[in-house]
């Protein structure tokens, strides 16, 4: 069974230059327990196709009419476009989808504390008293390893460290236990010992609660730690999806396998760092056919140059985007 079904994703932006593409033509589905890597560089449109779930995006967003969003609950599917008023949203918003934002400090209000935040957001979207809403918060904020959590309940943002903020976001996302969550690059800020605490604790949560978990970055390894299967996006195009070990021990899109060279290699230090060459385009500037074809390093003639390439099974559950890969079916 599907938690949530995303079909034809596109969105674009209306600006001062026009319509602006940020997500092109995006397809996936998200079972309940599953954790999905949301994988990328900067400007691939990894928060904008997040948002897109909760209907968060700026209002100059435009999106096409063939998107679907479809989201799948005990009381019947929601049809997530469809939802026009505050009231309605409020199911995407917190309700039966949380998010985790990349900088917590700018996510929580800097002159309330803690606490009343996530009190507030509780009386919001659950029947809950204020003294059980606080009672709950307190001991999600213990749940995900927050000590001495009733002094923190009190506190302002400002006055807990990093990985402090980080454990308190997600303890406010979860208070509402979502069905779906967001993770929007819940570990980019943080050193490598909270990273890997952070990492654990959402494999706790979906072992005990059973979501799912979207969990956007930019690192293939923590995607290869937490994920259950990945989609690799370039320029608002996903190009690759599969399980995450078949995607990073086969790579089939050279974008796919530009991100995996580019990582360190522990076992050979001496290996200079290989990353993808070139820059990612503007989104004004965004290219014809293939949308990576300016930097691949495979590219095959004309055909890269203007055609959209068609998905390619690669494997079990493994499709790919490229023209190498209709190439290598025809052969």
């Amino acid at each position: 069974m599907s938690l949530i079904d995303v079909e034809n994703l596109t969105l674009e932006f209306r600006t001062d230059e026009g319509l602006i593409t940020a997500v092109e033509d995006v397809s996936f589905s998200l079972a309940p327990g599953e954790v999905m890597g949301l994988v990328g560089e900067s400007g691939s449109g990894k928060s904008v196709t997040a948002k897109a779930l909760m209907k968060l995006n700026a209002a100059n967003a435009v999106y096409d009419p063939a998107t679907r969003i479809t989201l799948h609950l005990d009381g019947g599917p929601v049809d997530v476009m469809s939802l026009k008023r505050p009231r309605d949203m409020e199911i995407v918003r917190g309700g039966a989808v949380s998010m985790i934002f990349q900088e917590p400090m700018a996510s929580f209000a800097p002159a309330m504390t803690i606490g009343s935040q996530m009190v507030e957001q509780l009386l919001i979207h659950t029947d809950l008293s204020k003294r059980a809403a606080r009672d709950l918060s307190i001991e999600m904020l213990d749940r995900v390893g927050i000590s001495d959590a009733a002094s923190r309940f009190n506190q302002y943002a400002f006055e807990l460290s990093g990985g402090m903020r980080q454990r308190a976001m997600i303890a406010m996302a979860l208070s509402t236990r979502p069905k779906l969550l967001i993770a929007d690059e819940p570990t980019t800020a943080l050193d490598v010992t909270i990273q890997a605490q952070v990492i654990d604790l959402m494999k706790d949560l979906v072992a005990e609660f059973g979501m799912g978990i979207i969990f956007i970055t930019h690192d293939l390894g923590v995607v290869a730690q937490t994920a259950d299967k990945v989609a690799v996006m370039y320029l608002g195009r996903m190009v690759e999806q599969g399980p995450v070990r078949e995607v990073i021990r086969n790579p089939q899109h050279p974008y796919t396998r530009g991100l995996i060279d580019a990582l360190p290699q522990l076992d050979d230090l001496d290996k200079p760092l290989q990353p993808v060459p070139g820059d990612i385009p503007s989104p004004l500037e965004r290219p014809e056919g293939c949308v990576f074809h300016t930097r691949c390093t495979r590219i095959i003639g004309d055909i890269c140059r203007t055609a959209v390439p068609g998905w390619t099974d690669t494997g079990p559950h493994h499709r790919t985007a490229c023209h190498l890969c209709h190439q290598d079916t025809a052969a």
